[in-house]
């Protein structure tokens, strides 16, 4: 197993009719292709981070990669992975104030609006998480 962040920019803000169609087709092609991760959105940004078989990770960042909606598309890191840190976590997204969480489809993530603490991760946490978080942080 793999994991890897990438980064890139929307081509155009996003709606949120187009974030939630992206969180949909995501969580279906992430589950069929036994990929777990965390994508997340601000400011017309993405930053992802995918986990999976190294061959089905690779096969998804070549799509990702030629996707006409994003461009700047680069590599931040990847290495071997032991065991996954995102295996419940699909999607998260900054800025919650337009889109109700109720009304999320399956697979959503509210990690960009946690209070991140001691107790929110052990106490060895990944680099991806890690990553994350100051990521969340930066874009607030």
């Amino acid at each position: 197993m793999i994991t890897l962040i990438y980064g890139s920019s929307a081509v155009h803000d996003m709606t949120e009719s187009e974030l939630l169609d992206l969180l949909t087709t995501s969580k279906a092609n992430n589950d069929a292709l036994g990929i777990t991760g965390m994508l997340l959105y601000k400011g017309g940004n993405f930053l992802q981070v995918l986990e999976g078989e190294k061959e089905a990770v690779e096969a998804l960042y070549r799509k990702i990669q030629a996707d006409k909606r994003h461009r700047g598309v680069m590599t931040i890191f990847r290495r071997p992975l032991k065991e996954r840190v995102f295996g419940d976590w699909k999607m998260g997204f900054a800025n919650l104030d337009t889109i109700d969480p109720e009304t999320m489809p399956d697979g959503f993530s509210n990690f960009m609006s946690q209070s991140i603490d001691a107790d929110a991760f052990s106490d060895e946490p990944s680099y991806a998480y890690v990553f994350l978080e100051g990521f969340r942080d930066l874009m607030r």
